[in-house]
């Protein structure tokens, strides 16, 4: 199999051939955020945003970078690789210090790391199934941090439940999915969690929001309760590279009539021609 070629601080190298230090913050401590950028037919999607949330968090962490869009295209659009949909994975390190200590060190240089893979295509028209289950993470969830080990054994156990995700419940409402973000359609309207530190900003969250805006799908970002949630006609699962996943089953029981709603095939048909639009 041919080896991909990668970015590694300011280096273009074949995968193999990409090492870091064991005493960088990222590999010790988790000290790093990441993003994940879908591309279609060559084509970065809403580059501009992902940008921002990537800024955000590198706020959030107190990691300034000082790189434009302009910078990061220059960096990015190199690795893409032939096909129509895939992604590239960005993670920023706060880098290698000289010794494990918690508190930041007075000098470190940031390790940026970036690589392109191929989005796995997901068969949608039949829907997945999903579990709720505790939300047991940390405060700061609005941050694209690479510590991500309580969203992997959330989402391991609903693998372990033949689910394709866990729908995650804080105080007795939804917050998001192990790794998506989440939409209901409540009594014909559609609904979604409000951004907050509890959920992550989802892209593709934003571009359904304005798609539903600008085409007359009535929408509410609001409270997503259990009682709600399990009563409502359809689900959906968003990210960058799931894009739009309705779930048909939650917690073993239907969703709706345990097809895929009419409000998701809508949606579904405005964001492939808002993908074609702007690619």
């Amino acid at each position: 199999m041919q080896d991909k070629i990668v970015y590694l601080n300011g280096e273009y190298l074949p995968l193999s051939k990409a090492k870091i230090s064991v005493l960088d913050r990222g590999f010790l401590f988790g000290d790093g955020v990441y993003e994940v950028i879908p591309a279609y037919f060559g084509q970065l999607f809403c580059l501009e945003a992902h940008l921002q949330r990537l800024n955000n968090s590198l706020h959030g962490i107190r990691l300034p970078i000082s790189l434009d869009t302009k910078q990061w295209l220059e960096i990015l659009q190199p690795l893409l690789i032939e096909g129509d949909a895939q992604y590239i994975y960005l993670q920023i390190t706060r880098g290698v210090a000289d010794k494990r200590d918690h508190a930041f060190p007075e000098q470190c240089e940031p390790t940026i790391f970036a690589m392109c893979s191929e989005i796995v295509p997901f068969a949608r028209d039949k829907g997945v199934q999903a579990i709720t289950l505790d939300d047991m993470r940390w405060q700061l969830c609005n941050i694209k941090a690479t510590t991500l080990l309580a969203n992997i054994l959330l989402r391991q156990q609903a693998v372990d439940n033949a689910c394709a995700e866990a729908i995650l419940i804080k105080d007795g409402y939804a917050t998001e999915g192990a790794a998506s973000n989440i939409f209901a359609v409540i009594d014909g309207v559609l609904v979604t969690p409000i951004n907050s530190n509890e959920i992550l900003p989802g892209i593709t969250r934003d571009v359904i929001i304005d798609l539903a805006k600008v085409n007359g799908i009535s929408l509410r970002e609001d409270v997503i309760s259990l009682a709600a949630l399990q009563s409502a006609s359809e689900i959906w699962l968003t990210s960058s590279t799931r894009e739009i996943l309705p779930v048909t089953s939650l917690d073993n029981k239907p969703v709706g009539n345990g097809q895929v709603g009419p409000v998701w095939q809508t949606m579904q048909k405005l964001f492939q021609e808002y993908k074609g639009a702007i690619s």
